[in-house]
């Protein structure tokens, strides 16, 4: 079986981790505040142009499910929005009543208000210490 081109554990550990440096351990640390340990910071320093490419790659994944889960609501609240204004009684199976009886809105438009700043990004070869 061929060895795969990355190490799981690194990327594993790049896509966790919080890149500003702590200067009580002068580790990263992972996202949930825990520092690295000395060896976990050894090890992600040692990640080969593959594992950065794949974290990238991960990231930019999650990045995308983000953007479409958020758009998938307010998509979803758009278009049921002109439904829930014509309903005294404003709950989701008065709605399909009323979608029911009419060919639902000509024309729905929403802008998403989403925002990437909440998405991790990855650090450049600069920001390494």
């Amino acid at each position: 079986m061929p060895e795969p081109e990355f190490q799981p554990d690194i990327v594993a550990l790049l896509c966790d981790a919080d890149f500003k440096q702590r200067p009580d351990t002068r580790t990263w640390s992972h996202r949930d505040g825990r520092p690295f340990s000395k060896e976990e910071q050894a090890r992600v320093f040692r990640a080969t142009r593959a594992e950065l490419e794949e974290v990238r790659e991960q990231i930019a994944r999650y990045r995308k499910y983000v953007l479409e889960r958020t758009e998938a609501t307010e998509t979803l609240q758009c278009f049921l929005a002109p439904f829930m204004q014509q309903l005294t009684q404003k709950d989701l199976g008065n709605a399909t009543q009323l979608m029911s009886r009419t060919n639902g809105p000509s024309s729905i438009v929403c802008s998403p208000s989403f925002s990437t700043q909440s998405v991790p990004s990855l650090p450049t070869p600069s920001d390494s210490p």
